[in-house]
């Protein structure tokens, strides 16, 4: 592969199981120093919140902790879930990291507090990304494009209102508030960032730090839906989610790339795209270590959350049925497992389909030196620049 696109890297701070979230965190700190010196471009982290398997709840504290460790590599959110915080909280906090370590932060939004909104009340037919019924896809079989495989879209309408994410949701906002319009935040985002933003009556509000902040702005998104025509129309960059809702991510960077209109920020469109990878020295051994994977979504998608992540030898001896293999099937089937060479044809299959700019993966395994290995592995296989030979 010659010249190949630039890698970056999703982290969710994954517990695993036996160790504690302050292991978790660690671990991230150390990955990141990895991943700078394996040629990696960015270091993203994730928002989740009352996982015990998932660490990042606060995308803003963990970046300026990694960017603290680490001196050259982009560091950001992937992504912060802007339907739960106000935008001058937002711009304050980027603006804090950015006034530290200038030059090297992403904020990367999304809209799943404003999604998790309409799906409580009923408004979308449980798409991502706020597809309502009359904007849903029809339901469709698995399909093979190019070499890619595009799943059948999962349903979210019923694990959206599980009680427990209920009242989780409920959590996460002040008692009586509503989330606001997503273009509007991002308009308010942009606005203070540039210091144009007034009050109504046409009083300049600064947001200090923040203003001027030379922080990238990025919107990320699971579907054709608001967050891809957002960014396009602004001329921002745009993530495309293929490691969480495959379904969708052809519909996600065309509908970008229809809406995008040139900006100071971009004179043609940017897209990031997201896979789940996990790279070992052979086959069989990705195999054995990808295991904990589906009863890990399993977890996530019958409610109870993201747990702490298996050993495989705890996850073989789970029971396991055909409908909990057809629950997780999307996510299963379209990660990419396997031997160097293996896992770094499918993500140059992915590259090519989707036309994406660049690459941004993330990898759980139990044991964090098999993490490493794998970001490692990968490294050299794509042919990252300044990676080990």
């Amino acid at each position: 592969m010659t010249a190949p696109i630039p890698l970056s890297i999703l982290d969710l701070a994954p517990v695993p199981a036996g160790a504690t979230p302050a292991d978790a965190l660690r671990n991230s700190l150390d990955l990141a120093r990895h991943a700078e010196r394996l040629g990696y471009r960015r270091y993203w982290v994730a928002e989740h919140h009352f996982a015990p398997g998932v660490a990042s709840s606060n995308p803003a504290v963990l970046i300026a902790l990694i960017a603290a460790a680490t001196s050259r590599i982009r560091v950001g959110s992937g992504a912060v879930q802007i339907g739960q915080q106000t935008s001058a909280t937002v711009v304050e906090q980027f603006g804090i990291i950015d006034a530290l370590h200038p030059g090297r932060i992403d904020l990367g939004i999304g809209r799943s507090g404003q999604r998790r909104a309409e799906l409580l009340s009923g408004k979308p037919g449980g798409q991502p990304d706020g597809h309502g019924p009359a904007e849903a896809a029809p339901a469709r079989e698995a399909r093979v494009v190019d070499g890619l495989l595009i799943p059948p879209p999962f349903d979210y309408t019923a694990l959206g209102k599980h009680p427990h994410l209920v009242l989780q949701a409920e959590l996460l906002h002040q008692p009586g508030a509503q989330p606001p319009d997503f273009a509007e935040q991002v308009d308010e985002i942009v606005g203070f960032l540039r210091g144009t933003r007034t009050l109504p009556d046409g009083t300049p509000v600064h947001a200090v730090p923040g203003e001027g902040a030379g922080v990238e702005l990025w919107i990320l998104g699971s579907s054709g839906g608001q967050s891809a025509r957002v960014a396009g129309e602004r001329g921002l960059p745009f993530a495309a989610n293929y490691h969480v809702a495959p379904s969708h991510v052809l519909e996600a960077v065309t509908a970008y790339r229809e809406a995008f209109r040139p900006s100071d920020v971009l004179a043609e469109p940017y897209v990031i795209v997201s896979a789940d990878v996990l790279v070992a020295e052979d086959t069989a051994t990705a195999q054995r270590l990808a295991a904990p994977y589906g009863p890990w979504v399993r977890d996530i998608r019958t409610g109870r959350g993201a747990q702490p992540y298996l050993t495989p030898e705890e996850a073989a001896a789970l029971p396991w049925t055909d409908e909990d293999a057809a629950l997780v099937a999307d996510r299963v089937d379209t990660r990419f497992v396997g031997a160097p060479d293996e896992v770094a044809e499918g993500l140059e299959t992915l590259r090519r389909v989707t036309g994406a700019d660049e690459l941004i993966v993330t990898t759980i395994t139990h044991a964090h030196a098999d993490r490493v290995r794998s970001y490692e592995l990968l490294a050299k296989a794509w042919g990252i620049p300044g990676s080990p030979e």
